[in-house]
């Protein structure tokens, strides 16, 4: 007897009931979604799992993707506001239709939000023409477009010092600080507490422009004076210990003060000379520098003596820890009082070392103001003096 009608009935029947357990455990009417009968074969493929490598590349397609269309609107953006702000400056606000133009700018404003939207203020329109003053060079902005936004830019164009402001763009550029980073290091004067800040604007203009040609980090970039370790909830009275034992409890905070591109390797890093032993309170690496960093804590001034005990360090450091394709090793020695006599005396300045003022408690901000500008004006009226910052 033939059996064949019987087998295609049996196989009707059982791809039948595999749709129907299917059906039953997801809850969902393929038949609906397919428009018709799902064959064994669909069922197998639906049922696959896709292999993770494809998975992964086609994510990482799709993201790359994503942010490179976020690039070219953030440039594209930057750029129309930039170009806005200059035909703005030079068509309706000339300084000879100044009144004139402010009421141009009204109307102008009023006509591009109704058409636009609310991009396109009187206030927002402002923004623009003084970033075309600030940055008169399309072709710098036009570079600058793909690692900086519009929103960094406005927080860049109120800068008052033209030095303050490179440094802070060259930074956002080079380290890609969010908007709201960006806004904490202005309050915080990153740039007032730089090394860079106090140097003649000649030489401070010259490291700049390597930053922003060549993308060179230099210690005077990195480092600053006074850190700000309020984080550390320290007492009034506390050891070098309690110091330490507190940077490393808080460790991320600390090297978010330290800045990016450091990383921690080691605490009481311990050296022997002549079968005698030191310890290094604590060690990092600079990637951009490619140095380690040796960071000596103080309770109290710097002291001459400190000088020589970081030396030794250093020099250690240099001779049996320091790997190929790495700079010399550099060292801070972090004290709670500024010894500006004893740091220019020893010339610590041009030097590998630097020493740093630390403030576990934050001064009222005016103070704080006060003091920073006054090292920055005394420190370059110093080192413009002949024989100085050659």
């Amino acid at each position: 007897m033939d059996n064949s009608g019987s087998d295609v009935n049996n196989a009707g029947f059982e791809e039948n009931a595999d749709r129907d357990d299917l059906m039953k455990k997801t809850g969902k009417n393929l038949t609906k979604k397919t428009g018709g009968a799902i064959s064994r074969d669909t069922l197998d493929i639906k049922s696959s799992s896709v292999p993770t490598a494809l998975l992964g590349d086609l994510q990482s397609l799709i993201e790359s993707a994503r942010v490179r269309v976020a690039i070219g609107v953030n440039s594209e953006m930057v750029l129309l506001y930039w170009d806005i702000g200059e035909r703005v400056r030079k068509e309706i606000l000339r300084d000879e239709r100044a009144a004139y133009g402010k009421q141009v700018l009204e109307t102008l404003s009023d006509q591009l939000v109704g058409q636009y939207g609310p991009g396109f203020t009187r206030t927002n329109l402002f923004n623009m023409v003084r970033f075309a003053e600030i940055f008169p060079d399309r072709s710098i902005i036009h570079t600058l477009s793909e690692q900086v936004s519009w929103s960094h830019f406005r927080s860049i164009i109120y800068i008052e010092d033209p030095l303050a402001r490179e440094f802070y763009t060259e930074m956002c550029r080079l380290e890609r600080w969010s908007v709201r980073t960006l806004q904490a290091k202005i309050q915080g004067m990153l740039f007032e507490r730089t090394a860079l800040s106090k140097k003649p604007e000649e030489l401070a203009r010259k490291e700049l422009a390597a930053l922003r040609e060549e993308d060179r980090m230099t210690p005077d970039l990195v480092f600053r004076n006074p850190y700000f370790l309020e984080f550390l909830g320290l007492s009034d009275t506390f050891s070098e210990k309690d110091l330490e034992n507190s940077i490393l409890r808080e460790l991320e905070l600390f090297i978010l003060e330290l800045g990016t591109d450091f990383s921690f390797v080691a605490r009481q890093k311990r050296i022997t000379v002549d079968a005698e032993d030191y310890y290094i309170d604590l060690l990092f690496y600079h990637r951009k520098l490619r140095r380690l960093v040796a960071i000596d804590l103080k309770i109290g001034k710097f002291k001459a003596a400190d000088k020589g005990q970081m030396e030794l360090y250093l020099r250690w450091l240099d001779k049996y820890d320091r790997q190929p394709g790495e700079e010399t090793p550099i060292g801070l020695i972090l004290c709670a009082g500024s010894s500006v006599g004893h740091v220019e005396l020893l010339e610590l300045e041009s030097s590998s070392i630097r020493v740093a003022e630390y403030l576990t408690e934050l001064p009222p901000r005016e103070v704080l103001v006060k003091k920073l500008k006054a090292a920055v004006t005394n420190a370059r009226e110093r080192l413009a003096k002949p024989g100085k910052g050659e």
